[in-house]
């Protein structure tokens, strides 16, 4: 057994037996984000400046948040997540939740109870209909409509109750009963008893509903009549047990995805990776033979470490998480393929040497390359997830797991394999196509026609993104209402303008979501009120012209201006951070800040192409956009590390060759390699842009953009730029 074999193979074991413990079974290690599943994302906010003064020595928002916990844990829903974020904002996810209205309305709902005396005095209930309201009483509207003058000094809250059930009242119609406290059961019976034959209101949220005559004194348990359904009257006694919130709830940001949508992105994620892994599977098999196949071996046991991976840390797989699966799919072989490269290279030079000499030359050689190109990218990533949220923290969860264990595998498995065909005698020579042969081409000189073009498309792409002013961002970073409709007939956007008319919603942006039985609704409401009536209209509207296609409301998105304004700086810091990372890493890495700055010039240049690209096709600027963007920032300084790389090589090799020399000799070397390595990615964002669904569709095309665009600047830019540099602000080392 070779040396290197003897720790290389017990650690592959054991990474390999660690991730399938994490992977399986599937259905308990890994949990569907709401966007696969369907349910509610929520950000609520607590309204602690409407607590009166003498009750703000509480932690309202941690009352407020127990309370919620409390309701959302009777209601039933599996594996809810309910946390605080910073002073008054409360993250709810609730999966699998398809009654939107039921749910927002028990999360929400104050619940603010009180029994209150109905006065019987004529002239004070006439002066208060007139405008002059007695001190200790208010004016209320009983079920019927007709008017009620409530005291207010004897009332009592709430907090008199101890459990709340319901029951089948008269007519078998449901009712809630309650029990009271020790306390409360005093305080009930002192009232009741003094005031038998008055009236007593049970008013829950400032509305009255039921004021029965007191006929005995009561002391342990009541009951609370109303025109309640069956649903109603369960969420009011949850609501009741749970207690009243201490403050009034705005919601801030909220998706809303449906069963449906979420099983159909599930099926179109799953289509976009088989296809994504064929297409690779087969252009690697094709190209490399043999090798090949020892990467397509290495790429399954990749999403083996990815599924472990996402089972170790409890990871949530969602929708943008299955497009960095995809990625790190073609990523995963770009190792492979710059270890394969230079293995042919070691062959090519070597005539005579033996292959496992070759073998081991390729290995070494590539190692820093592999390492550098990588950690730009887990660099991207980290700042994705620090800056995003819900689903976006998913991809970034996907994309750095994927590039870990697409690491360990190129490095540690297929050297592995190589050394256990070698130690068996079956791998004697290692055949493979070449269709990009050694090139002498002269990069540098056509650096000047090179920064012409550049600068012009950027000028067209950066005049496209002012142009559109706000609507170049989408509802995440503006704030407003999206709705999704699915119908089982095709329609017309003249038509739904028109049925949208009908509830005054004519002015609503509509937009065809792929095909034309799937529409999107935007609108700018902000308010929590404006939201709930616009929804309802848009409802109204679809559902009563369209009856016979099955209208379905497959997706609701609103975001709070506040919330998207903090949205858009998240995204900006997200990108302005990534970009200080790469470069103080490059430039360490490599010694000379020219390195590092040239590279992160690059990567800008691919980063604006890609996101005027979307202005110019009038797509829309959003956080799973932002995602993109990194994504082509942390790729497009992929290959540009492989060539720095290759140049730090030949200044210690070919020391009598001036830098633009060095530079133009690297870019053809490993030219094969840079084509190679990007076309393995833009096979898998192919795959992701034509099967992925509509939701991913600008997000792939962003990529596909970027992609492409890294690829030239990589040649043609980045390590151009490096001289450049020199001749401009280091003179004499030039």
């Amino acid at each position: 057994m070779p040396t290197s074999l003897k720790w290389r193979l017990p650690l592959v074991l054991a990474v390999v037996g660690a991730a399938a413990w994490y992977t399986f079974p599937l259905s308990t290690r890994i949990n569907l984000g709401l966007d696969l599943q369907g349910g509610m994302h929520l950000v609520l906010r607590v309204d602690t400046a409407a607590v009166p003064a003498e009750g703000r020595n509480t932690d309202v928002t941690a009352v407020a948040l127990e309370i919620i916990r409390n309701r959302i844990d009777q209601f039933g829903v599996r594996e809810p997540l309910i946390q605080r974020q910073g002073l008054d904002h409360i993250l709810v996810q609730l999966p699998g939740i398809t009654d939107r209205e039921r749910a927002l309305k028990l999360i929400g709902q104050t619940a603010l109870l009180t029994f209150q005396l109905v006065s019987d005095n004529d002239r004070l209930l006439q002066q208060a209909l007139d405008g002059r309201l007695a001190s200790g009483f208010e004016l209320a509207e009983e079920e019927s409509g007709g008017p009620l003058l409530l005291d207010t000094d004897e009332a009592l809250t709430g907090a008199v109750l101890s459990d709340a059930w319901v029951e089948a009242g008269e007519l078998g119609l449901p009712e809630v009963s309650f029990r009271l406290t020790r306390e409360g059961a005093k305080a009930f019976g002192r009232l009741t008893g003094a005031n038998i034959n008055r009236r007593l209101a049970i008013v829950l949220d400032g509305k009255v509903k039921s004021a029965p005559v007191i006929q005995s004194r009561i002391t342990d348990s009541g009951r609370i009549t109303g025109r309640f359904t069956r649903e109603e009257a369960h969420d009011l006694a949850i609501v009741l047990r749970a207690g009243a919130l201490p403050a009034p709830i705005a919601i801030e940001e909220e998706r809303t995805v449906g069963p449906t949508l979420g099983r159909d992105s599930i099926r179109a994620g799953v289509t976009a990776t088989m296809v994504g892994g064929a297409l690779i599977v087969a252009f690697m098999v094709g190209y490399y033979w043999l090798a090949g196949f020892v990467a397509v071996g290495a790429l399954l046991l990749n999403l083996l470490l990815i599924s472990g991976g996402l089972g170790y840390f409890h990871a949530t797989l969602t929708l943008p998480g299955i497009a960095g699966m995809i990625l790190t799919l073609g990523m995963a072989v770009d190792a492979n393929v710059l270890i394969y490269e230079r293995i042919r290279e070691e062959m090519r030079g070597g005539a005579g040497r033996p292959l496992s000499l070759a073998i081991d030359a390729g290995y070494a050689k590539a190692f820093s390359a592999i390492v550098d190109s990588n950690v730009t990218t887990i660099i991207a990533a980290i700042f994705l997830y620090w800056f995003g949220t819900g689903p976006i923290r998913g991809f970034a969860t996907t994309l750095a797991i994927g590039i870990l264990a697409s690491m360990f595998t190129a490095i540690f498995v297929t050297r592995v394999i190589f050394d256990l065909l070698l130690g068996a005698g079956r791998l004697t020579r290692l055949p493979m196509l070449q269709l990009i042969g050694q090139t002498t081409l002269d990069f540098i000189s056509r650096r000047r026609l090179c920064y012409g073009l550049s600068l012009a498309v950027l000028a067209v792409g950066m005049t496209a993104f002012v142009l559109r002013g706000p609507a170049r961002y989408g509802i995440d970073f503006t704030g407003g209402l999206l709705q999704e409709y699915r119908l089982a007939q095709p329609a017309t956007a003249e038509q739904l303008r028109a049925s949208l008319a009908k509830v005054g919603l004519g002015d609503a942006v509509i937009q065809q979501f792929g095909s034309p039985t799937e529409w999107l609704i935007r609108t700018a409401d902000h308010t929590e009120a404006a939201i709930a009536a616009t929804t309802a209209r848009a409802r109204e509207a679809i559902y009563a012209d369209y009856a016979d296609a099955s209208p379905e409301m497959v997706r609701l998105e609103q975001v709070g201006p506040a919330v998207g304004a903090i949205l858009r700086q998240k995204a900006w810091l997200a990108i302005a951070w990534s970009m200080l990372g790469i470069l103080l890493y490059v430039a360490v890495r490599f010694r000379h800040m020219d390195f590092g700055a040239a590279g992160v010039i690059a990567l800008i240049h691919d980063v604006v192409i890609a996101a005027g690209t979307l202005c110019l096709l009038g797509r829309q600027i959003d956080l799973i956009t932002v995602a993109a963007l990194l994504t082509i920032a942390g790729f497009s300084i992929n290959d540009t590390i492989v060539i720095y790389d290759r140049v730090r090589e030949n200044l210690s090799l070919q020391r009598k060759l001036g830098l633009a020399e060095i530079i133009n000799l690297s870019i053809n070397q490993t030219l094969g390699r840079t084509l190679l390595t990007s076309l393995t990615v833009i096979l898998a964002v192919v795959a992701l842009y034509g099967f992925g669904g509509e939701v991913l569709r600008d997000f792939s095309l962003c990529l596909l953009v970027g992609f492409v665009s890294g690829v030239y600047s990589t040649v043609y830019i980045a390590s151009a730029l490096v001289v450049t540099w020199r001749r401009l602000f280091q003179p004499k080392r030039a």
